[in-house]
C-alpha cells in the first residue's frame, strides 16, 4: 500500500492529464479525448526511422493539436512483416484514454532483426521524451516523461521484451503473441523488473502459447500476468487478415474489443495512475473475467 501511495503522489505531482477521474464502465469502449495523428521522422540514439504517433488531441485527425495537458507515452512493435496500418485502431483506442502511442515502420523486411527492432522501440521512447522539452515540437511539454510503456505484437511482443530489458527507464510492458526472438525473448525477461503482461489468443496457431508466451512468462518475475483470450488468434490482434493467418472461435471483431479492454485498463493502471483500474487488473474483474483466462503473481 505504501508504494502504491507513493506512486499515486508522483503521478499527481507529475500533472498526469486526467488522474483521478472517475473509472469509465467499459474501457473497450473510446476514452474521452479526441485523437489526432502524424507521420513522424524519428532521429534518437544513433537510429533514424519513420513513424506513425497517435496522441490525446485538441480536435480528431492528422496533424492536430495536442490536447492539455501532459500524457504517458508507449511505443508499438509490429508483427512480422506487417504494416503498422493493421494496428491503428488499437493505437487509437489507447490514446482516446489518454496515451501517446508511436509505431515504428523499421525492420519491416522478410530479415528483420529483432535485436535491432527492440532498440528501434527504446530509441522512440527516448525521442517522445526529448520531444516535451523541444521547442516548436507538437509534444512539447505534453509527455510524462517518467511513464513510459512498451507493446507489441509477435515479433514486436517480443522485441518489447528485449527492449524492456536494455532500457530501465520503461514503466511496464504489455503485449499481443509476443513471439520468442533471436535474442531470447524468454532468457531476457529474466532481468525485466517492472510488470509485465502477455495477453495470448487461445487459438494461436502462429506463435502458440506452449512455445512462446508460456516461456516468456515463466522467465519474468513477478509482478507478471499472462492473459489467454478465450477463442482468441493470433492474426485477431490486427485489424484486417493477411496471408497465412490462422484462425479461432471468436470473431475479429470481439478479439480486438477485448484486447483493447484489458490493454487499457492495464495502461490506465501502470501508466496513468489510475486506481480505479485496479479490479480489472488484478481483482475480480481480471480474475473472474469470463472472456479472459488470468494467470498472474502479483
Amino acid at each position: 500500500m505504501f508504494r502504491r501511495a507513493i506512486l499515486v503522489l508522483a503521478l499527481i505531482t507529475a500533472g498526469v492529464a486526467g488522474f483521478g477521474s472517475p473509472a469509465a464502465a467499459d474501457s473497450s469502449t473510446p476514452g474521452a479525448y479526441a485523437v489526432g495523428y502524424v507521420d513522424a521522422s524519428v532521429s534518437a540514439s544513433g537510429r533514424s526511422f519513420s513513424a506513425r504517433i497517435y496522441y490525446p488531441a485538441a480536435a480528431a485527425g492528422q496533424n492536430a493539436a495536442v490536447a492539455a495537458g501532459r500524457f504517458p507515452a508507449i511505443a508499438f512493435g509490429h508483427g512480422f512483416l506487417q504494416s503498422v496500418s493493421k494496428y491503428y485502431s488499437t493505437m487509437q483506442h489507447l490514446a482516446s484514454w489518454g496515451f501517446v502511442v508511436a509505431a515504428p515502420t523499421s525492420q519491416g523486411s522478410l530479415f528483420p532483426s529483432h535485436s535491432a527492432f527492440a532498440d528501434d522501440l527504446n530509441a522512440q521512447l527516448t525521442w517522445l521524451v526529448a520531444q516535451d522539452t523541444t521547442t516548436g515540437s507538437r509534444f512539447n511539454a505534453h509527455i510524462v516523461t517518467t511513464r513510459l510503456g512498451l507493446s507489441g505484437h509477435s515479433m514486436g511482443g517480443g522485441a518489447s521484451v528485449l527492449a524492456a530489458s536494455r532500457n530501465p527507464a520503461v514503466t511496464t510492458v504489455a503485449n499481443l503473441a509476443a513471439a520468442e526472438t533471436n535474442p531470447s525473448a524468454a532468457a531476457a525477461a529474466a532481468s525485466v523488473r517492472v510488470p509485465m503482461m502477455l495477453v495470448a489468443g487461445e487459438k494461436d496457431g502462429t506463435a502458440p502459447i506452449a512455445s512462446h508466451q508460456r516461456p516468456i512468462y515463466n522467465g519474468k518475475a513477478a509482478p507478471k500476468q499472462l492473459r489467454t483470450i478465450k477463442g482468441g488468434f493470433h492474426c485477431g490482434f490486427i485489424d484486417t487478415s493477411s496471408a497465412f493467418c490462422d484462425s479461432g472461435t471468436i470473431t475479429r471483431a470481439v478479439q480486438l474489443q477485448i484486447t483493447r479492454r484489458v490493454l487499457t485498463d492495464w495502461f490506465r493502471y501502470y501508466l496513468a495512475g489510475d486506481t480505479t483500474a485496479y479490479n480489472a487488473v488484478w481483482g475480480s474483474g481480471a480474475t473472474g473475467d469470463p472472456q479472459v483466462v488470468f494467470e498472474g503473481v502479483a
